[in-house]
């Protein structure tokens, strides 16, 4: 599993929730900022805590945009095109 999907796991095991396992997703997506897929796995984190501004930056970072209505259909999403990457 590659680490942008660690951090997706990190945010679905912790329930879309900022807590522990936000905090570990937080932190791999940290470990990589400048990299498309850790910006855009660190975009969704700050959606989850409610912070856009910071969210959308991050979606820009990655040259993304929101195309979900809700975290767990963009989660969805991230999972089925970073599970895809070769």
């Amino acid at each position: 599993m590659t680490k942008p999907l660690q951090a997706l796991w990190w945010l679905k095991k912790g329930g879309f929730r900022v807590g522990p396992e936000w905090d570990q997703a937080h932190n791999i997506c940290q470990t990589m900022e400048g990299v498309k897929a850790f910006d855009w796995v660190h975009a969704l984190a700050h959606w989850i805590e409610a912070d856009f501004g910071n969210a959308d930056y991050w979606y820009r970072q990655a040259g993304e945009r929101r195309t979900k209505p809700s975290v767990a259909e963009e989660w969805a999403h991230m999972v089925d095109v970073l599970g895809n990457k070769p």
